[in-house]
């Protein structure tokens, strides 16, 4: 488990963490998602002790991450993939790593072949594409068999093959028990991996919640009808807090109703439907929608 209790860091004047507090349980996939310049990456160091917080705590497994006598059996981080000696080959990297632990070579071994890197473990690091970096900052994230992991955009550069393999790996190792702190910035990849989200905005928590609560608490259901008397079925189901449009001939969107009142209702007033789908929001809804005043580096909106 991960805890946080009143983190803060400041640099200068300027407040990347502020006050923020969240649980990272064991067992559970924990989404750590945020514009750029939210404060994710710091906060992120601090936990592993690469940043110290001006203020607050955090632990991991009850205690500082810069206390442990076996960091990478306790903690395994990937927060950026190029930090290797590039003149290094892939497996000398990793067996440099596993000899300040005395972590056996088979291990390395082990990591490699998880990774899928094997055809290239002998080549330099320096040479390795981007999806070919991740994968061996996720081999060596994994190196100590840690019990808690965390990871900052493991799939980027990854290849479809690559993000399943990521997407089912991380989920397994949270279904063993594990604790498991994932960044990233696509939305739908991280709706199909976690459990638990913690959304950060200008350095302070702007949700944390389970997955499905966090969209359903902001987003809205809208339910698509086709119906060739759209003008009497849209008088048949109006009423307070319930929007209704038109984008096209014979089909309504409709908000604040579920589609099975609708279909009742219609079928009352005698209404021909000839469809009837109800869409839920997304988590990509959902974050647009957190962290609208909260983006530092906002683009205009195409005409």
């Amino acid at each position: 488990m991960i805890l946080a209790e009143n983190l803060t860091k400041r640099y200068g004047d300027k407040t990347a963490v502020d006050d923020i507090s969240f649980t990272v349980p064991t067992g559970k996939v924990t989404g750590f998602l945020g514009p750029n310049g939210a404060g994710k990456s710091t906060t992120m160091r601090m936990i592993v002790g690469l940043d110290r917080p001006t203020a607050g705590s955090v632990t991991v497994g009850g205690h500082d991450y810069r206390t442990s006598r076996s960091p990478l059996t306790e903690v395994g981080v990937l927060l950026d993939a190029k930090a290797v000696h590039t003149g290094r080959s892939a497996r000398d990297h990793l067996r440099a790593m596993a000899a300040t632990h005395g972590i056996p070579r088979s291990r390395v071994d082990e990591v490699i072949e998880l990774t899928g890197i094997a055809s290239v473990a002998r080549k330099r690091a320096g040479k390795f594409s981007l999806g070919m970096g991740q994968r061996l900052g996720i081999a060596a994230a994994l190196l100590g068999d840690p019990q808690t992991l965390i990871l900052d955009e493991p799939v980027n550069g990854l290849d479809p093959e690559g993000v399943r393999w990521v997407r089912q790996f991380v989920r397994r190792q949270a279904a063993e028990g594990r604790t498991v702190l994932l960044s990233s910035h696509l939305m739908s990849e991280m709706a199909q991996t976690a459990d638990h989200v913690i959304v950060l905005g200008r350095g302070r928590v702007l949700a944390d919640a389970a997955l499905p609560e966090l969209v359903r608490a902001w987003t809205t259901s809208v339910v698509t009808v086709a119906t060739p008397r759209p003008a009497e079925l849209a008088q048949a189901i109006s009423g307070p807090d319930i929007e209704i449009t038109t984008h096209e001939p014979g089909r309504l969107r409709v908000t604040g109703l579920p589609a099975a009142t609708i279909g009742d209702i219609a079928a009352e007033g005698g209404i021909p439907i000839h469809e009837l789908t109800p869409t839920s929001g997304s988590l990509e809804d959902a974050y647009l929608a957190l962290t609208e005043q909260s983006v530092e580096y906002k683009t205009k909106e195409l005409a």
